[in-house]
């Protein structure tokens, strides 16, 4: 049996603009890990990747359309960054419910990268300590956050956690800290 298994793990992206590791990587380490791992996306259309926000990468297949998402199936939201991506999702109202309700429900919320810039628009991110990739430090602490440089970034947080991290080169800890939370 491993460790992830019967957790259902959503991945939210946009459909173009996602840093490719940064959606490749947990995808493929959480079913790894026994986790039942859905994807959605604005549409049911291949995620057009990109390596570094201008190399195209390959593309993801969603599983279902961001607005089908309930919060209440899953037990934790990773949000994968790319400037593009998280850009978009920040002011995609399914992404913030989503966000919204995970965290509501006392669940694991994770954010690399550009990611976080979702959690201050779905009001998940003030009181807390984030990190992110080093651009945001601004944007996290105007929306009320503490800001610091740490490889990844576990917050515990009015019953859920929230797990953030800067870049891909990060992954293999932010990956760790999510396996860690949902075991």
């Amino acid at each position: 049996m491993s460790e992830l298994t019967g957790k259902k793990i959503l991945i939210i992206s946009t459909n173009y603009g996602t840093e490719t590791d940064e959606i490749g990587k947990p995808l493929e380490y959480l079913k790894e890990q026994g986790a039942e791992v859905t994807v959605a996306a604005p549409e049911v259309s291949p995620i057009q990747t990109l390596k570094g926000d201008r190399e195209p990468g390959p593309t993801v297949d969603p599983d279902l359309a961001l607005a089908s998402a309930k919060a209440e199936d899953y037990d934790a939201v990773v949000i994968p960054g790319g400037t593009i991506n998280a850009d978009g999702l920040r002011v995609d109202r399914d992404a913030q419910r989503i966000v919204a309700g995970v965290a509501g429900a006392g669940k694991v919320v994770a954010a690399i990268c550009h990611g976080p810039w979702l959690l201050i628009n779905a009001g998940v991110a003030k009181g807390k300590t984030l990190t992110s990739y080093p651009t945001l430090q601004a944007d996290l602490a105007n929306a009320g956050a503490t800001w610091v440089d740490e490889e990844a970034k576990v917050c515990p947080a009015n019953g859920y956690t929230l797990i953030t991290s800067r870049t891909p080169n990060d992954l293999p800890a932010f990956n760790r800290q999510i396996l860690a939370a949902l075991s």
